[in-house]
């Protein structure tokens, strides 16, 4: 465990180091400061307790008490990486305006994000789906031994 959070940390020492030496061919820098304070901010301050009251909500909430009974990772886990997932998407997703170039972002962006957090989504209640079947299964094979 030791050593992989000695790589990890080196890696992100490394990867911080390409970041700030290509910032050199960069003019104007009060620009990509704003883009980066502008990013923690939508993080620190939307996204991430959008994600945290969801994640209550979902686990609290709800019937009886709340989501028991292998939900909890999953459902965490789905929220974890739909807000991940808009983060990295939110650039293309919030463009402006018509684009000089069409071949430029040429996809559709929307749709894309859509379907990846649907993806999310699907794979979440496939696992939710599974746990509470074979959680079902090892009940009624304790109920029949007995």
């Amino acid at each position: 465990m030791k050593l992989t959070r000695v790589l990890a940390g080196v890696s992100g020492v490394v990867l911080m180091g390409v970041g700030v030496s290509s910032l050199r061919d960069v003019h104007d820098l009060t620009g990509v400061l704003a883009w980066l304070g502008g990013a923690v901010v939508l993080h620190d301050g939307v996204i991430a307790p959008l994600v945290l009251l969801v994640g209550v909500v979902l686990v609290r909430g709800g019937v009886r008490g709340g989501a028991h009974g292998g939900v909890r990772g999953p459902v965490r886990g789905a929220l974890v990486v739909a807000g991940a997932l808009t983060v990295v998407a939110l650039p293309v997703l919030l463009r402006p305006g018509p684009r000089a170039n069409s071949s430029v972002l040429p996809l559709d962006y929307w749709g894309n994000w859509l379907v990846a957090v649907g993806v999310v989504a699907a794979v979440t209640a496939l696992v939710v789906a599974g746990r509470w079947f074979w959680r079902g299964r090892r009940g009624r094979r304790a109920e029949g031994a007995s």
